[in-house]
């Protein structure tokens, strides 16, 4: 009788036994499907970063910018009239920054005069035209871009 009983519990452990292994086995199969789904999304993210540098390198050939820059930028040689001397430079405006005001800013703004002569340029000499001056943009473009 004892043999018997230790035999059910013996046939009883083996069929717990045998259910545990067919549960890992199976979390096993799970988990091998996972990491194969993850390779293949891996897979296609490093083909698409490298698709991305590919048309970056494109993107950023100096060549192309330069012809673009030809095209769309108004861009002329610069002028030997368009350099000056730094003692031509107008003083350095006062430290009125801590003035009554709270605003640092709006203190140095309010006690500003307007320059009595445009700085940076030399007179153009004889002969010499001067550039036309830019246009400035209207007040409701707030793009920066030429208008056209």
């Amino acid at each position: 009788m004892i043999f018997r009983i230790f035999n059910f519990v013996v046939i009883g452990a083996l069929v717990l036994a045998a259910a545990y292994v067919y549960r890992i086995k199976f979390d096993s199969t799970v988990q091998a499907e996972h990491l194969a789904k993850l390779r293949t999304e891996l897979r296609k993210e490093r083909d698409r970063i490298a698709s991305l540098r590919a048309q970056w390198g494109e993107l950023d050939n100096p060549a192309r910018i330069q012809a673009l820059a030809n095209r769309f930028l108004p861009l002329k040689p610069m002028a030997p009239t368009q350099f000056d001397n730094l003692d031509r430079l107008p003083a350095r405006p006062p430290d009125d920054t801590h003035a009554a005001n709270d605003d640092p800013i709006a203190g140095v703004i309010g006690n500003l005069e307007p320059p009595e002569a445009v700085t940076g340029t030399i007179p153009p000499a004889a002969g010499v035209l001067p550039p036309p001056p830019a246009e400035s943009p209207s007040p409701g473009d707030q793009s920066g871009a030429p208008n056209r």
